[in-house]
């Protein structure tokens, strides 16, 4: 079996979105730098509430699915759909907009920090026009395994294979890109080995200390694109470390992006801009 390597590392660029939240783009700055089929992740952290207090009021999508995951803090997320929901620390949404979806996600704190991710999966042409939904997530649905190595796994989506067995399986699976999504937390000294389909694109976000794959450190606010391969070892020899582990199935499919629609030619994001502006991108 072949291990992955690092094949690039980027470090987490610092920009804001919504209205006016702070926030690092580890994946998907710039069009050259999505992960097929993954086009963006985003990180925030703050302590300091004018950092996100505004939060992300009422905006479309089409096209993709977006996966929330909060660490610390809490926000409330609405939608078009009369869905309605308090996403708590260590809690995820999983939502598919499909043809279309107007929803809102608006911190539900004025102090403390407030601290989560963000990413955004595509779907293929054939499911971009399909209906709007979502779960929610929550902390207890989500299995925590502790590799013999040392430390802890939450699996969020996907299958965690170790030692040749199925050690957990996400409340998130299948589907068009079969995502795996794992938060994983290795103290000083630790280390584990993650099987993964080959052929599927995987990333590593490292969001504190310091973890290695292969012998190369991947430091705080960067992000790993790993190399082709059937699983990942990683260990936390040089300090404690925590990441994101994630990847699907490559789509090869054109994308063709315009802000919050994500489709796969010019007309069909024209066509999405203008039922925003007729108000039928959800009819």
């Amino acid at each position: 079996m072949a291990s992955r390597t690092i094949s690039r590392l980027l470090p987490a660029v610092d920009t804001h979105d919504g209205a006016g939240v702070r926030l690092r783009r580890a994946l998907g700055a710039h069009p050259g730098l999505r992960l097929d089929p993954l086009l963006m992740l985003d990180a925030f952290s703050s302590d300091n509430p004018g950092d996100y207090i505004g939060g992300f009021p009422d905006h479309p999508h089409r096209g993709f699915e977006t996966v929330t995951y909060i660490l610390d803090g809490h926000m409330l997320h609405e939608d078009h759909l009369g869905n309605r929901g308090n996403l708590m620390a260590g809690g995820v949404q999983w939502m598919t907009a499909g043809r279309g979806i107007i929803h809102s996600e608006m911190p539900q704190q004025t102090e403390g920090r407030l601290r989560g991710f963000q990413l955004w999966i595509n779907l293929p042409a054939k499911e971009k026009m399909k209906p709007a939904g979502y779960r929610d997530i929550t902390p207890d649905e989500i299995p925590v395994v502790r590799p013999l190595g040392g430390g802890m796994i939450k699996v969020i989506a996907g299958d965690l294979v170790q030692e040749g067995k199925l050690a957990a399986k996400g409340p998130i699976s299948g589907g068009a890109t079969e995502p795996f999504y794992f938060d994983v937390t290795l103290p000083l000294g630790a280390h584990c080995s993650i099987l993964m389909p080959s052929g599927h694109s995987a990333l590593l976000y490292c969001f504190e200390g310091t973890l290695r794959v292969e012998g190369v450190g991947v430091p705080t606010a960067t992000t790993a694109i790993l190399a082709e391969g059937d699983r990942v070892n990683l260990d936390a020899s040089e300090s404690e470390g925590r990441c994101l582990l994630i990847g699907g199935k490559p789509l090869g499919e054109p994308v063709v992006q315009a802000g919050p629609f994500v489709m796969n030619t010019r007309q069909e994001i024209e066509q999405a801009i203008h039922d925003y502006q007729m108000g039928r991108l959800t009819a």
